[in-house]
């Protein structure tokens, strides 16, 4: 393994900045790593290195290193392939759009490139982003490197599978119902699902809340450099913020112990939880206690938000994939034409409801909130699972509800539009990954980001990472 790939997404930036390293050399380390372990994992499905080192050469011409900030330097990334770069293929996992080429950049790409960013490529998922696996028709499946019989979760699968098998300093993701979450947890890496609207999007349905953009790395300060470029006002998603925002990447560095943290095993929702994921949060639960946090077992009420959230869920995939079921329906998977078509199903009536409904699981979270620093639960209630399965359908003997049932973790939490931090927790006997959830008070990133480094320092975890896929 190159020095280069060990270092921090940080670590990298701060030698592009004093010129020790140049992005070419960082993207032949890239592109050596990734020849070396993407056939074991499959995480990186498209490469446009020759566009990577175009954009580098630029970059070196311009000199930028005085830039204050959120400046990259050029430092490689990886993109989600659901997510358009100009001139490279994207696409979103499906034989629907198995040839296509991105006329134009997405506006989080645009602006990473921005601030110094060099995508080399793109990264796998299911198809249309829709499941907890990562596996489609036109890549195949993504391998978990902590153990490359198991799953990398999804839908940003590739991107956690890259990052932790050091192809990439940083990756995009998109967190809809845990698709940033669950593949953090599962590959031992950290991703931050930001509240709505701080990193800008341009969607059919510009003001829903559930399906955000954000930063994946291995560390929690590196998640912070990230955002720290993709967050800001876009006038073309009126949910983006306008005023100033704080340096979250200064806000790692000052890393944080909070006052009062609740604790919650399953969020009173989670029908099973396994065992050693409960262990290992009742680990984490008395390392913070002996540092003096007050730690109360205790979570807000979302006992309604799993229903709410199907619902609304539905609703949005009429707009996303219900166009297409008369065309492609044969070449779509089978959930994604069941999340159509249950969208398609649903009354208006239905969809106000929960609409409402959400309003009064914000208010909840909110009040909450004014007790607790912050809520830690797991961000899975299972280990990572065969890369064959489609989904898990039961766990423990416990039959889950649906090829969503086993994520209700994330999907409650997404109601909530609370920012959640997905970071390392420990690991099973078998050396698999568990995966926790830092969840923030409302629009509270800048807290967030401190109390998930006081946290990263005190479990450790993340410098297990990246390792060789075996």
């Amino acid at each position: 393994m190159h020095e280069f790939i060990k270092w921090t997404a940080a670590e990298a930036v701060a030698r592009l900045k004093s010129g020790e390293v140049s992005p070419l050399e960082l993207i032949d380390a890239a592109e050596a790593r990734i020849a070396e372990t993407n056939p074991k994992i499959n995480a990186m499905v498209t490469l446009c290195f020759d566009r990577a080192r175009a954009h580098a050469r630029r970059l070196m011409a311009q000199k930028r290193t005085d830039i204050p900030g959120a400046f990259l330097h050029g430092l490689p990334i990886a993109v989600k392939d659901n997510t358009d770069v100009e001139g490279v293929r994207c696409t979103s996992g499906s034989r629907v759009h198995e040839h296509r080429i991105a006329p134009a950049s997405d506006p989080v790409v645009r602006r990473l490139e921005a601030h110094g960013a060099i995508v080399i490529g793109k990264t796998n998922l299911p198809e249309f982003a829709a499941g907890g696996n990562t596996f489609n028709d036109v890549f195949g499946a993504t391998r978990n490197p902590w153990d490359t019989r198991m799953s990398a979760s999804g839908s940003s699968g590739g991107s956690a599978a890259a990052l932790a098998a050091g192809q990439a300093w940083l990756a995009t993701g998109n967190d809809f119902g845990g698709s940033i979450r669950t593949p953090a947890a599962f590959c031992s890496v950290s991703g931050l699902r930001p509240s709505p609207g701080m990193v800008a999007r341009i969607q059919k349905q510009p003001f829903n809340p559930l399906s955000v953009e954000g930063p994946m790395a291995r560390t929690v300060g590196d998640v912070a450099l990230m955002f720290d470029a993709e967050a800001g006002f876009d006038a073309r998603d009126p949910l983006s913020p306008r005023a100033p925002l704080p340096s979250f990447a200064q806000a790692a560095a000052r890393a944080q112990k909070p006052l009062r943290v609740a604790v919650s095993a399953d969020l009173g929702i989670a029908p099973v939880v396994d065992r050693e994921i409960r262990a290992a949060l009742d680990a984490v639960a008395k390392k913070l206690a002996a540092d003096g946090v007050e730690v109360e077992y205790v979570h807000p009420d979302l006992a309604d938000a799993g229903k709410h959230f199907l619902t609304l869920r539905g609703a949005v995939y009429i707009a996303r994939v219900a166009p297409l079921l008369k065309q492609y329906r044969e070449v779509l998977k089978p959930e994604v034409v069941e999340n159509a078509e249950f969208g398609l199903a649903l009354q208006l009536t239905d969809v106000v409801a929960a609409e409402i409904a959400q309003g009064e699981i914000i208010r909840r979270a909110a009040a909450f909130f004014e007790q607790y620093d912050a809520l830690i639960c797991p961000a899975t209630l299972c280990p990572p699972f065969n890369v064959d399965w489609r989904y898990p359908q039961s766990w423990d003997g416990v039959a889950f509800d649906g090829y969503m049932g086993w994520l209700v973790l994330t999907c409650a939490l997404t109601m909530t539009a609370c920012p959640v931090m997905a970071m390392p927790g420990g690991f099973t006997q078998g050396g698999l990954p568990i995966g926790l959830q830092v969840v923030g008070k409302p629009r509270g990133e800048e807290a967030l980001f401190a109390h998930s480094a006081y946290l990263e320092q005190m479990l450790g975890f993340s410098r297990r990472t990246p390792l060789d896929p075996h």
